[in-house]
């Protein structure tokens, strides 16, 4: 499972101390080859952590050798020595692996500006032992490592053929797009080069990671990397690998959103008959970042009316008082006025359902979020206790 279910790739999770619990918290995943292609997505927030920054360099000539990440510390707004600590991090593995430190990407992830010289050695510690340790077998203790509030590990696999696609992932809060928070990487044995990987990962992570606004509060330190080794000795046709990898990274959001900080409800609200996919977007997304909205939902009230007060702040093109809105499946609203009984919605299950028909066009898209909880509130109140 993991990103070691694709043949070329060794990975390796190990405890240093930087988590209190103990548990594992540094993460390495190594491509063996033949093929070292590479292409990342990254967090859109101006505000980068420093790993994000030593990456988004890193992979500019599409090489990529191996991915060192940790939890229990973000590395950001802690300055040039956080910057160095991420080029430490990669010299030190370059150094081990017999590679060049500018194609070796860092991920941390954790509280933001907490750093000093105790959490840097730890991170080289973590990073000496796990590549000790590499193994074909190491990428469920990979995908352990780079959990932080996550209540479990987040893996997948997908298989056309005589090739395969393995990821891992975390994130369970700060879920919001410009990739939602998370760490995740994606390994491949397909023969695909760093071109058509990039294209590949944007094509996915536009219809998938990024319609994932959990809470609508974007991260510093976002990052989706896919590694291509071509150790299957098989190129695929590229709409056909980009399909399967749009697979794998729906898979991944949906455990990400089940898996969100204090959540009771997992919420998909798919907009149809919107004018644009553009226009549909933003209508869905009004609605998941509307705290009135979430909160109903925890209270298990189907309550369209704050819906259409959050769709109705969008510049989308619809006429508001033509809309239709149904919870699971029960249509509550007509054509901007009231249809079902409210009573014939049950929102007791977790999975929750909102459509809304905008009578607008023939485009649809959907956005993941989840409620507003008392367990939410509490777990981000003592983040940093």
């Amino acid at each position: 499972m993991s990103v070691t279910a694709a043949a070329g790739f060794e990975a390796a999770g190990v405890a240093v101390g930087l988590k209190s619990t103990g548990k594992p918290d540094v993460a390495v995943v190594v491509n063996r080859g033949p093929l070292k292609a590479g292409a990342a997505v990254f967090t859109s927030n101006r505000a980068k952590a420093n790993p994000i920054l030593w990456s988004q360099q890193a992979i500019a000539d599409g090489t990529v050798e191996a991915v060192v990440l940790n939890s229990g510390g973000a590395n950001c707004f802690t300055g040039t020595f956080g910057f160095q600590t991420t080029h430490q991090t990669a010299e030190r593995a370059a150094e081990l692996l017999a590679v060049s430190p500018g194609d070796v990407l860092v991920c941390s992830t954790g509280l933001i500006g907490s750093g000093d010289e105790t959490f840097r050695a730890k991170v080289l510690a973590g990073t000496e032992a796990a590549i000790a340790g590499l193994s074909a077998d190491g990428g469920v203790a990979a995908s352990e490592a780079i959990m932080t509030t996550d209540s479990h590990a987040k893996r997948a696999v997908v298989t056309r053929g005589e090739w395969t696609i393995g990821g891992m992932a975390k994130g369970a809060g700060m879920l919001a797009p410009g990739l939602a928070t998370m760490l995740v990487v994606i390994t491949t044995d397909a023969v695909l080069d760093a071109e058509e990987l990039d294209t590949a990962l944007r094509r996915a992570t536009v219809v998938t990671f990024d319609r994932l606004d959990s809470d609508g509060c974007m991260s510093t330190n976002d990052q989706v990397t896919l590694l291509a080794s071509g150790a299957s000795g098989v190129r695929p046709d590229l709409d056909d690998f980009a399909l399967a990898l749009t697979e794998l990274c729906g898979d991944l959001a949906e455990q990400l959103q089940s898996d969100a900080e204090g959540a009771s409800h997992d919420i998909a609200i798919q907009v149809v008959h919107a004018a644009s996919i553009a226009d549909a977007v933003e209508v869905g997304r009004s609605v998941a970042r509307n705290n009135l909205f979430k909160a109903a939902i925890f209270g298990n009230d189907p309550n369209w009316g704050r819906v259409l007060a959050a769709i109705g702040t969008t510049q989308a093109s619809f006429d508001p008082y033509a809309v239709d809105v149904s919870f699971n499946g029960v249509r509550l609203c007509s054509d901007g006025g009231p249809d079902r009984p409210r009573d014939e919605v049950d929102l007791t299950p977790r999975s929750t359902l909102v459509l809304i028909d905008l009578k607008a066009g023939d485009h649809e898209a959907t956005i993941l979020t989840n409620d507003l909880t008392h367990d939410y509130v509490h777990e981000n109140s003592a983040y940093s206790s």
